[in-house]
């Protein structure tokens, strides 16, 4: 089964970061990722760019609306994720536990719901 790993975070706590917890940041990602390659388990991986930047669209009395960024005042804002394949959440869980988001912010486990499955 697939699930996808969500990384939430303070999107600003980047750039107060030195160079060196940077770089230690993205070591602990790549190895992270290279982990879960390693394993065979990986099936797609991303960082998105800012909040500031996303686009909304919603329909409201028929009409479409285009809402830009940012939206929400929250601490915690989307900014990437991984998919991996898992034999069943437990599984998902144990390597949502090792990202190294989950120090720094929330790591959510969401279980793919494939189209055609039967209740869909």
């Amino acid at each position: 089964m697939q699930y996808l790993l969500m990384l939430y975070g303070d999107e600003s706590a980047w750039t107060r970061m030195t160079k060196e917890q940077q770089e230690q940041g993205g070591a602990a990602y790549f190895a992270y990722t290279e982990a879960l390659k390693q394993a065979g388990v990986l099936r797609g991986s991303n960082r998105l760019r800012p909040s500031q930047t996303a686009t909304r669209m919603r329909a409201e009395n028929g009409k479409t609306q285009v809402l830009d960024g940012p939206f929400a005042d929250s601490k915690e804002q989307l900014g990437g994720y991984y998919l991996i394949e898992a034999p069943d959440l437990d599984a998902a869980m144990s390597w949502a536990a090792r990202c190294p988001g989950v120090q720094h912010g929330t790591v959510e486990v969401r279980a793919i719901w494939q189209m055609g499955e039967a209740g869909y």
